[in-house]
């Protein structure tokens, strides 16, 4: 090699083999230990070692994708390190490095358990009384425009009744706090470790988004009384809670907004808007700043430390309630967002240290997350990008296991391992179609999605009604928020994930254990979680017909029939395997 070459080549690797210990991706905070990652080109790396002092800690190549790969390694400790890195041309140090000073760090509940969400007003009616208290609160009683235009107004609705065309917003069926307590024990039996509760407090909408009193619950659901019951009852089985919080726009029945349309300028409130002239009649969204212009969505100026004081106060006040952790809408929409979540974040784990805090993005956005940030999004771009697109079973040449696995590892690169870890992973929610309607009605690969969801890192979260095996279409009437009809529920589809939330709360390597790739080629995939014994295989096969699964040495048994396999494992047609080294 001539000597200008030799100057090359150790450039390129210099530049090849990168590590930031201030970049979150390569160094949080796990319940095991410090994760130290680097990035490299693929098959540049043979061995890496970390070095602390003395000691000596092997790292392993756990992602590879699209011609990079990273590695891997744990530190007992956060005191000074190096990588030590062998190539085919030799051995390089890189560092040392000093350990950030605050890394992100993962709260260990969010990762051992699955969750659900429920939507109240669909999910079940366990106080008819209340039911009318819905058309009190209606936004149709603060929109003059509404009133004077012809057409369909806010209405009840039997449990069994069709969608109406006011089905999305002010069709109410009823459902409230009370059902919910009352489906606790079934929450629990199905296995699920947290709730996600859409909005609770008073709003003008059956979705709650138009926020009309941030401290009071909906007269519809039920009062504080009852939700302080369905806390306490919730916390006594196991199951955590968390807050629906909405600070970027009110209702129109909010008493900042009211003030405003009833004093204009005099108000004190006039600032908490953005109103570009006045009088202006409610509704009117050409009147005020609007959420994406629509007229019932008032936008709050969130740069007025007054308006984020506020939002912060009831926030915190919910926290220290007992909800264990917040799931906030359209955090992008916010005026100074950044800073406002991280002020949240910030005094919520003052409150509370094990509070979780989830971020409504919906594509992969890495800098919305970290120890001043979120410690989650809603990953819509692993379940519906990359899940959803993957069981739907296209040609292998347009998404099959090799593309599938890439833009998983590609992701996980991407995010600190301690986010992934808390990662709150969903297919569906009250904004999407179900998964078996954008499946086609495939109940094979729905189980399919299903079975891959529940196998990566964070948290699975189930839509109410998915383990029904329930139909609905978003478009044009968002049907998958129509009521659950409980006796009518798949009993099949309901035990199938009943035993994915089983495995979850079971499988220390689907709980805490690391995400690594093994294998892809046509319609398989295949992945590691976990290290040591208690490492599990995890194979998807999107295609038809089974395929066959090269394994590494010992016999292996699949925890969701039982089979064992040597050599080789058969994956079946539209099927997946849950693979664990049988017992000694």
């Amino acid at each position: 090699m001539k000597p200008f070459q030799s100057v090359f080549l150790l450039l390129a690797l210099a530049l090849a083999q990168s590590h930031d210990p201030q970049d979150p991706a390569q160094f949080s905070l796990l319940p095991e230990g410090y994760s130290v990652r680097f990035q490299a080109g693929a098959e540049e790396v043979r061995e890496a070692w970390l070095e602390q002092g003395e000691r000596v800690i092997p790292m392993a190549r756990q992602l590879s994708f699209f011609g990079k790969e990273v590695w891997r390694g744990l530190l007992p400790e956060k005191v000074p390190y190096r990588i030590r890195v062998r190539t085919r041309e030799g051995e390089r140090t890189l560092g040392p490095f000093a350990p950030p000073a605050s890394p992100m760090r993962a709260l260990a509940w969010v990762g051992e358990r699955g969750g659900y969400q429920v939507f109240p007003d669909r999910f079940l009616n366990g106080d008819p009384a209340n039911d009318a208290l819905a058309l009190l609160d209606d936004e149709y009683r603060y929109n003059p425009l509404w009133r004077e235009r012809s057409g369909p107004s806010p209405h009840l609705s039997r449990w069994d009744e069709p969608p109406s065309p006011l089905h999305c917003c002010h069709q109410y069926y009823g459902g409230d706090l009370e059902g919910l307590r009352q489906k606790l024990p079934y929450l629990k039996d199905l296995g699920v470790g947290f709730l996600y509760l859409n909005p609770i407090f008073r709003s003008g909408s059956a979705h709650g988004y138009d926020t009309h009193d941030y401290r009071q619950v909906a007269p519809r659901l039920g009062d504080e009384a009852l939700l302080r019951r369905l806390l306490d009852q919730a916390h006594a089985l196991g199951l955590r809670v968390l807050l629906d919080f909405v600070p970027n726009h009110t209702g129109l029945g909010f008493f900042a907004f009211q003030d405003v349309v009833a004093k204009g300028r005099a108000s004190r409130y006039w600032d908490w808007y953005l109103v570009k002239r006045y009088p202006f009649t409610p509704g009117d969204a050409s009147a005020y700043e609007a959420w994406w212009g629509v007229g019932s969505l008032p936008k709050l100026n969130t740069a007025k430390p007054e308006v984020r004081a506020y939002l912060l106060e009831v926030a915190e006040a919910w926290v220290r309630f007992g909800f264990d952790g917040v799931r906030v809408d359209v955090p992008e929409d916010l005026f100074q967002a950044k800073a406002f979540f991280g002020e949240l974040k910030a005094r919520l784990r003052a409150l509370n240290p094990e509070a979780y805090l989830v971020g409504e993005i919906w594509r992969r956005a890495p800098d919305w997350v970290g120890e001043g940030g979120f410690d989650s999004l809603m990953n819509y771009a692993i379940g519906r990008d990359v899940v959803l697109r993957y069981a739907q079973g296209l040609h292998p040449a347009l998404f099959g296991g090799p593309r599938a696995l890439s833009l998983l590892a590609e992701t996980y690169a991407l995010y600190p391992e301690a986010a992934s870890r808390m990662g709150f992973n969903l297919i569906s929610s009250h904004d999407t179609s179900r998964l078996l309607s954008d499946l086609g009605g495939s109940r094979a690969k729905a189980r399919l999605a299903w079975a891959l969801l529940f196998a990566l890192p964070g948290s699975p979260v189930v839509f109410q009604g998915e383990e029904c095996g329930l139909l609905g279409e978003k478009d044009p009437l968002d049907l998958q928020r129509r009521p659950i009809l409980w006796e009518a529920c798949d009993g099949e589809m309901r035990a199938f994930l009943k035993g994915l939330y089983r495995l979850k709360a079971e499988e220390s390597a689907l709980q805490r254990g690391s995400f690594a790739t093994y294998l892809a080629e046509g319609g398989l995939m295949a992945f590691f979680r976990g290290e040591g014994e208690d490492r599990l295989l995890l194979a998807f096969n999107n295609q038809p017909a089974s395929t066959f699964l090269p394994l590494p040495q010992g016999t292996w048994r699949d925890l969701l029939t039982g089979a064992l396999f040597r050599g080789q494992a058969e994956v079946p047609g539209v099927g997946a395997l849950y693979l664990k080294r049988a017992s000694r």
